[in-house]
Formats: C-alpha cells, sequence, structure tokens
C-alpha cells in the first residue's frame, strides 16, 4: 500500500468519524479498502470496552466470507465465569500481561500455543494472525475504556509482508481513534438516558444546557412509592435493600416506559413520570402504564417469594397539570426535570393512598379529561384536603369490581388496549 492510498483511507476514516457512522460499518469499509489496496485481509475483529451500566465493552468483525457470525455485540463482565476463563486464555489477556502492543502467529504452526480461538481460525484456511492492543493513557481512559482491541487475519499463504504490517500499523490507530470516538457518543447519550430519562437526554443533548431555560408544558404526572419500604428496609440486612429498590424500580420504569412515559426522577423508593401529547391520549396511557405496573409487581412478587425474599406492593397517584419543564439548579448542578404547584399536588395524592388503603388514586382533574369510557372504571374514593395544597378535590380509583371479575378486568384491558387484552 503506497503513501497515496493510505492518505486515501486516512483520509476516508476521518469522515467516518465525523460523520457519525457506525462503527461495524466503519470497520467493512476499512477492511475492504485495505483489500482492494492488495493488503489481502481475510477477518478482522476489533474490542473496545465502554461504559454501560449493564455491557462491560462491544465488539466488531469483518470476514472476507459470508459467515453466521454477527458483525457487531456486546459483552457482559469477563471477570467471572466461563466469560472469565475465556479471557484469560485470550491472545489479548496475554498481551496485556506482557505488556506487547503487538502479536503475531504463524496459523500453520501454532500447535505449541495455548489459545483455543487459533485452531478455529486455522480450520477457517486463515494462515497468518496479527493483532495489536493500542492503550489510551490514563487521561485518555473512560470507565474500563482504556484500550482498542484488535486483529488481522489472512489467507495468503506466506502471511503478512512487513509492508503490509507496516501499513496496518500506521492506519489501525486512527481506525482505534475513529471507533473511541463513537464510542464516547453513545457513552454520553447511554448515560444521559440512564440518569436524566430519555426525554430529558434528548433535550439536553440538543444544547438545552442553560440554566433556567424551561418550558411550559401540559402533562399527566405520575408519582409512585413502595408499601411499607422502611419497615421491609428496617427488618433486612442491609446488602438486600439495594436490590429490593432495583426489582421494584425496574417494575414501574418499564412499564411507564412501554407506555410511552418518561421517567425524571428516582427519588428513594419514589418515580416521578411524566405522559405528554395529547392529554387524552396521555391519560389512557398513565392508566395502562399503571396496570402494566400490577402485572410486573405480580410477577415479581412470585420470583421473590420463590427467593425467599420480602415482597411488597407500589401506591400510585395520577394527576395533570400546568407544570415548568427544564433546567433548574445552580451553575455547578442542573437538574432537567419538572416543578409547579402540579407536582407537588400529585406526590401528596399518591401518599393519600395509604390512608384510604388504595393502590391507585387520581385527581378530579384526571378522572374528567377520560372519556365516558374511561371514567366509567373509576369510582370516588371521597372528598380531600390534601397537605399543603389550598383546596380540597375528589380522588378516584379502580372500580374495584375490576379486580373481582374476570368480564370485567378484560373489559379494562381491552380499553387501555388491544394488546393487553391478553397479558
Amino acid at each position: 500500500m503506497d503513501t497515496a492510498t493510505r492518505l486515501e483511507v486516512i483520509n476516508w476514516l476521518t469522515a467516518q468519524g465525523l460523520t457519525g457512522v457506525p462503527e461495524n460499518e466503519i470497520l467493512r469499509g476499512f477492511c475492504e479498502r485495505c483489500c482492494a489496496a492488495g493488503l489481502e485481509l481475510s477477518r478482522s475483529l476489533t474490542i473496545i470496552d465502554t461504559l454501560h451500566p449493564i455491557f462491560e465493552g462491544r465488539g466488531f468483525r469483518w470476514n472476507d466470507r459470508d459467515t453466521n457470525e454477527p458483525d457487531s455485540f456486546e459483552y457482559g463482565s469477563s471477570n467471572e465465569g466461563e466469560a472469565a476463563q475465556n479471557w484469560r486464555r485470550s491472545v489479548f489477556h496475554h498481551m496485556l500481561e506482557s505488556g506487547d502492543d503487538e502479536f503475531r502467529i504463524d496459523l500453520l504452526n501454532s500447535a505449541h500455543l495455548d489459545f483455543p480461538v487459533i485452531e478455529e481460525l486455522s480450520a477457517q484456511g486463515h494462515k497468518h494472525y496479527l493483532a495489536f492492543v493500542h492503550r489510551f493513557g490514563e487521561a485518555g481512559t473512560l470507565g474500563q475504556m482504556d484500550c482498542f482491541y484488535s486483529n488481522w487475519l489472512t489467507r495468503r499463504h506466506d502471511g503478512f509482508t512487513e509492508e503490509q504490517i507496516g501499513a496496518l500499523r500506521d492506519l489501525i490507530p486512527l481506525l482505534a481513534f475513529t471507533i473511541k470516538s463513537a464510542q464516547q457518543v453513545d457513552i454520553v447519550r447511554t448515560l444521559g438516558r440512564v440518569y436524566l430519562g430519555r426525554d430529558a437526554s434528548e433535550q439536553v443533548l440538543r444544547g438545552r444546557i442553560s440554566r433556567g431555560v424551561t418550558e411550559r408544558i401540559n402533562a399527566v404526572l405520575w408519582f409512585s412509592d413502595l408499601r411499607s419500604s422502611t419497615a421491609i428496609s428496617e427488618s433486612i440486612s442491609p446488602d438486600e435493600i439495594i436490590p429490593l429498590l432495583n426489582d421494584y424500580a425496574e417494575a414501574s420504569i418499564e412499564a411507564i416506559y412501554e407506555s410511552g412515559g418518561d421517567v425524571l426522577k428516582l427519588i428513594g423508593d419514589g418515580v416521578l413520570a411524566i405522559f405528554t401529547g395529547d392529554m387524552a391520549t396521555a391519560r389512557q396511557a398513565a392508566l395502562r402504564a399503571e396496570h402494566r405496573f400490577r402485572l410486573n409487581i405480580l410477577k415479581l412478587n412470585a420470583r421473590r417469594s420463590g427467593e425467599g425474599r420480602p415482597v411488597t406492593t407500589a401506591y400510585v397517584g395520577l394527576h395533570v397539570g400546568e407544570v415548568f419543564y427544564g433546567n433548574i439548579g445552580s451553575e455547578d448542578r442542573l437538574d432537567f426535570t419538572v416543578v409547579g404547584p402540579a407536582v407537588n399536588e400529585v406526590s401528596r395524592i399518591a401518599s393519600m393512598c395509604r390512608s384510604v388503603d388504595r393502590e391507585l388514586l387520581a385527581s378530579s382533574e384526571f378522572c374528567a379529561g377520560l372519556d365516558d369510557e374511561g371514567r366509567r372504571y373509576l369510582v370516588s374514593t371521597g372528598r380531600y384536603a390534601l397537605r399543603g395544597i389550598g383546596r380540597a378535590q375528589d380522588l378516584y380509583t379502580l372500580d374495584p369490581e375490576i379486580a373481582a371479575s374476570r368480564p370485567a378486568t378484560k373489559a379494562y384491558e381491552s380499553y387501555l388496549s388491544d394488546e393487553m387484552s391478553h397479558p
């Protein structure tokens, strides 16, 4: 590969990184251009750790022939179990332990090496294996993202030439930089969704980061918290408290997201969420989320009971009102959330569930905006003066007949959604 061709590949990689092309497409385009320039690649694998609540990292593959292997994948922790054993027997782990940046294997003469993948690659017709580890350094490390791993294979009988290896040495650092940049963008989006919520994250990433930048919106407000969570926490070991909160938070968040809502804040065992758009549709979506939440709790409690772990249920308050949605806080610490009297009101409504012994309470504003069929499923629990709220109002709950009668349950589920008719 001459200098002019290398420069073409460098310019192409730079353009892909600037335009945000997916990593698997970057690797495919890179390998195809190398092959067109006479580099004779037959396979490549690139791996980079990331910063994600579930996955340890991501990998990308390219092959010169069709295979059943996906061209991108995610992997979990390599610190335990079979994954740890496989990692410790890998070429990349050997390179980290030895401090090598480059490692070559003649696949025609590799029987003495204890790398399980080598035999498989040789059987596929590859002749020469070349691996690189590019370390990022302390300032360039983000979470576990501290290295870019890659391997390159050829079917050429005599293996890679020194000129070809030199070309890869020159080009792969830029490939690593391009993929690392793409992963950093993905990390920002992931952390935004996880810590801010889906819509709030999109708002921030679109540039709404100035303090005091808010908008007035009408929203259906959801506030939920766990029943008897304090008593349960005092009765179990400290290391059981977080799994308990996580289990029930997941049950609520999944239900809210599946129904089109957006979770804004986790407050201890409490969840604050909103449903926006057409208010009639948002009201129905909130009721659908509450129903999904109950189904999730049933499954969760069955599992936890089988494991001998404590179970509970949750209170949910629903309200509708105008709120300020945006950045609130100081210059050094901002929160993208909703504020306003309606937010205080929905938390008070949820807290009233204990007093009236109901798992769901909805405000009169929420109930009034439902269609005739929706209002048919709610019944008044009475008129109450909420703490800190200057007016009394009727609060509503689901008609007990819904839980007591299977036909009534099916009718309610049908109202919420056709697909909910078959839970």
